[in-house]
């Protein structure tokens, strides 16, 4: 008796060995564009990285953390700052695009550069497509930094995050800080633009220039840069894009 119990435990601890080492991976979302740290380390242009380049999806942890690992310890070589991350190059303002492999309910997207949020985009907790962009003005900084993308869902208390290294204003390398020569500008008289595109209520797909106000439920906008809209770069989404006037 003793034996045939044994035999049916063993049985059963085989089978839940075997099910569990074949359950898939949860999918997820990661910025690939500028590449994020484990979009380089899965296209094989970082070494050491880890499991991650099996799964650079899968970076996902409770809301509010500002690590580039999700502060899992599988993914820790995505907070090692002794590696040689590339560093994409940018100019001030940068689209940053996700892809996702499983669309959850989205809460918004947060940027971060250090403690500085510099960019938030709604995501109106419904499922984003299976790629979104995101403009995010980074005019007020420049060299090279690191930004923490993050992507909040709704419908649980956990968010993805990507770390993203660009170099603003040109160059990739890591390079070393000159000093900023003092230059004396004599002050020119802003010009004025006329808006190329007419004015009215905001529509996806039409192309708006600097000084185009548009209305959006019930509030009024005024473009501060030229960009043709898309379906979830509604006005009050994008502040890189309009100012509320």
């Amino acid at each position: 008796m003793r034996r045939t119990l044994t035999l049916a435990a063993a049985v059963v601890i085989a089978l839940a060995t075997t099910v569990f080492n074949t359950a898939p991976a949860f999918a997820h979302g990661y910025v690939n564009s500028p590449p994020s740290r484990q979009a380089n380390c899965a296209q094989g242009r970082v070494s050491g990285c880890g499991n991650i380049i099996y799964e650079p999806q899968s970076v996902e942890g409770p809301k509010g953390l500002r690590s580039c690992h999700a502060n899992l310890s599988q993914f820790a070589q995505l907070s090692d700052e002794s590696k040689s991350w590339p560093a994409a190059s940018v100019g001030s303002t940068v689209t940053f695009t996700w892809t996702f492999t499983a669309r959850h309910a989205t809460s918004n997207f947060e940027y971060y550069i250090g403690n500085n949020r510099v960019g938030v985009f709604s995501g109106n907790n419904q499922q984003p497509p299976q790629t979104v962009s995101h403009p995010v003005n980074l005019s007020g900084y420049s060299g090279r930094q690191k930004v923490l993308a993050i992507w909040n869902i709704s419908d649980t208390a956990n968010a993805f995050y990507s770390c993203v290294d660009v170099q603003i204003g040109g160059g990739g390398g890591n390079p070393t800080p000159t000093p900023t020569p003092t230059v004396t500008r004599t002050p020119t008289p802003t010009p004025t633009v006329t808006p190329t595109t007419p004015s009215g209520t905001w529509r996806a797909g039409t192309t708006y220039a600097v000084g185009n106000t548009v209305t959006y439920n019930g509030a009024t906008y005024r473009c501060v840069q030229s960009h043709t809209a898309i379906a979830g770069w509604e006005p009050p989404n994008v502040p890189a894009l309009w100012q509320r006037t």
